[in-house]
């Protein structure tokens, strides 16, 4: 079997969750600055997202939900992930943005995937906390890639991580496979193949047997 590791936002999706939920609260010029260079490996990811999270302290929960709600997956990704799970291809989303966004982009998609690692915004009387907790703050896709390889009876060189920022970097250097999907500058000579559209990943992933 294979496992095939998604990043979110910027490869299944082309929205970016922080700066949707910004947008609901006059603060998504800030939030796409702090992303920008988190992306760009400028300052390390945990320190981002928390200065991200912090801007929507007291974002009211329906604002939220809004937010979510404007999240889609990018075209031919529901195709793909759709071919994977009727190839018997394990699936994954690995993510430092959030469990309803993704949950929300897949329902409306009318497709699901094995697993998702992704973080979460707390919640308290009905607003945002300002905070962000989850697996993927402090910790790195590389060992959650390796945790769930391991958990799923898959060896890691039977992975392939798709990925396109900074924080993607760990799980593209220890996967089988590194696919960079319009990776930014640091990360691209991280990755063995470089695609920009999902029709193209298909291809990819059909030259190699996986589909």
């Amino acid at each position: 079997m294979t496992l095939v590791a998604f990043d979110f936002d910027g490869t299944l999706s082309d929205s970016e969750m922080t700066v949707l939920l910004g947008e609901q609260y006059d603060v998504a010029d800030q939030m796409e600055s702090i992303t920008e260079r988190a992306m760009n490996d400028e300052i390390d990811y945990a320190t981002s997202l928390r200065e991200r999270a912090a801007l929507l302290e007291d974002l009211p929960e329906a604002r939220a939900e809004q937010a979510f709600g404007q999240v889609y997956l990018r075209q031919g990704a529901a195709d793909l992930i759709e071919a994977l799970n009727d190839a018997g291809v394990h699936t994954a989303v690995l993510t430092g943005g959030f469990e309803r966004g993704v949950e929300a982009a897949l329902a409306r998609e009318n497709v699901e995937v094995d697993t998702i690692v992704a973080n979460r915004l707390p919640m308290a009387d009905g607003h945002l906390t300002g905070e962000v907790e989850g697996p993927l703050i402090e910790g790195t896709k590389d060992t959650a890639l390796a945790d769930l390889a391991s958990e799923v009876g898959v060896d890691m060189d039977d992975t392939i991580a798709v990925g396109d920022g900074a924080n993607d970097l760990p799980m593209l250097r220890v996967a089988g496979k590194s696919v960079g999907f319009v990776p930014k500058d640091a990360v691209r000579p991280h990755c063995q193949v470089v695609v920009a559209t999902m029709d193209r990943l298909k291809t990819v992933l059909e030259e190699d047997g996986v589909l």
